[in-house]
Formats: C-alpha cells, structure tokens, sequence
C-alpha cells in the first residue's frame, strides 16, 4: 500500500497559477529568463514536481486580476500565487479598491479548493502616511483573512543586495533584470514551498 500511495503521488504534477502584472509576465526579458520559468527551475531543482502557469499582464491591476481569475483557475490548477497591486499603487487607487479586488481573488480560489499564496509590495511614501499603512495592512490582513501562505515583499531581495539597486533592474528602472530576476526567486522559492506543502494530493 505505501508503495502504490508513493508512486501515485509521483505522478501526480502540482499546478500553480501565477497571477499578476508585468513582474509575473517578464517584461523586457527573454522568454526562458522571466520570474514564472525561472521560479519553476528553482522548485524543480529542488526535487518539487510542479508546472508553473504565467497568468501575468503587462500593466494589470488588482482589478483586472478578479476580472479574470475565473478562467484563470481552470479544473487542472491545485495552487494560486496572486502577485498585485503594484500597478494599482503607480495609479494612486485607493487602498481598500485594491483590497475588494484581491479579496475577490482569493474567493475565487477559495471556492474552487485551491490553496493560495499572496504577495505583497509596500506602497511608496509619495501618496502620504495613512495611504502607505493602509496599503501595506492589507496583503497582511487578506493573508490572515483566506490562510494564505504570504510573502510581504516580492522586491525585497533587490533592496537588500550587493551594490546599487540600478545594478538588478532594467534600463526603464523599474522592471528586473535577469541578476535581479534570480534574486526575486531565490527570496520567492523557499515561500512556494510552503505553499506546495498545503496542497494535498
């Protein structure tokens, strides 16, 4: 019997969705060099047999992502990764707009029994105090709400390496490089871990 359940779930390829903006997409970047291809090395590296699906777009708001999360969560996908906000902070929309629209993200997966990860990006200090806590509270918040593995900063590593920022981005300094890609997922990689771990099979 221990044999039969081992190889059954051998077998078995996890699949995560990956839902978010133009980080998720791989703006600027070869196809292969991208954040979702190079994250899916990393994982299977590290012996986890699963597929990774690139559910991002250039230029995606939170409420683009909960205008299509349900042809996103299509019957084969065990796992959500939800990866916005960023652009909703760029346009200044108000924090608890970006909160509705995650949080009807996360429902959906929810309701179709699909384990969640949500990441987070601290709001800039340009549209004030109140705008940045109210921001930032929120990934924690939906993170405790739907028991969502969290991850509070995709773009930490890139503020924490060696050398000036400039050093892990694109020309345009706002998109990564493929150095600064390899930092993201090598912050990222340990957390969907954990996200695979949740997911039964």
């Amino acid at each position: 019997m221990i044999g039969i359940s081992v190889g059954a779930a051998q077998a078995e390829t996890r699949v995560i969705a990956v839902l978010g903006d133009s980080l998720t997409q791989g703006y600027g970047l070869h196809v292969d060099q991208g954040l979702v291809p190079k994250l899916e090395r990393w994982l299977a590296d590290r012996g986890a047999d699963v597929r990774l699906i690139n559910a991002g777009v250039s230029g995606d708001t939170t409420a683009g992502g909960a205008a299509r999360i349900e042809w996103t969560l299509t019957p084969a996908v065990d796992g959500l990764i939800v990866s916005l906000g960023a652009n909703d902070m760029l346009r200044g929309i108000a924090p608890e707009i970006a909160r509705q629209n995650l949080a009807a993200v996360l429902s959906a997966a929810k309701g179709h029994g699909v384990e969640t990860m949500l990441i987070g990006f601290p709001a800039p200090g340009n549209y004030g105090a109140e705008y940045k806590s109210a921001f930032d509270k929120a990934y924690e918040t939906l993170a405790e709400e739907f028991d969502a593995v969290f991850l509070k900063d995709l773009l930490a590593p890139l503020r924490s390496a060696d050398g000036p920022i400039s050093d892990y981005l694109q020309d345009d300094r706002l998109h990564p490089n493929p150095d600064g890609v390899d930092l993201i997922v090598a912050g990222l990689g340990p957390v969907v871990l954990e996200l695979l771990a949740q997911i039964r099979y």
